[in-house]
């Protein structure tokens, strides 16, 4: 995963932008003014902090050395991943928008329509 093809999975679900609140160095992706995705994308190795459903959260970081406890967040529910290549990109692109889903899921009703937002159902949970 290249620090440009994090930015480009993140900016292409709708209603994505790309903020700049803590320091020019972190990128934080929002969409409806919450945040899905924080990544100091000039950082080597680079990495990318997501939330992530508990339970999930806590089978990623079992299974995967380079997933930890989100850092300097919420630890319960994301999960920082470090993108130092032995992570698919696929699976790296999932779990962008399976954080993506869980935002968008809690926004209301009117913006998850603006956004043509399917649902948690549609994205392939249950």
């Amino acid at each position: 995963m290249t620090p440009a093809r994090l930015r480009k999975a993140c900016l292409a679900l709708a209603g994505a932008e790309e903020t700049f609140p803590f320091d020019a160095d972190n990128s934080v992706f929002k969409v409806g003014g919450k945040i899905f995705a924080i990544a100091p994308l000039k950082r080597k190795p680079l990495r990318v902090s997501l939330k992530c459903e508990p339970a999930l959260a806590e089978g990623l970081r079992a299974a995967h050395a380079e997933i930890i406890p989100g850092y300097h967040l919420n630890k319960r529910h994301w999960n920082t991943l470090h993108l130092d290549g032995d992570l698919p990109d696929e699976m790296v692109v999932q779990m962008i928008e399976d954080s993506y889903d869980l935002i968008v899921s809690k926004l209301p009703k009117a913006t998850q329509r603006a956004l043509k937002w399917q649902g948690l159902a549609a994205a392939g949970e249950s």
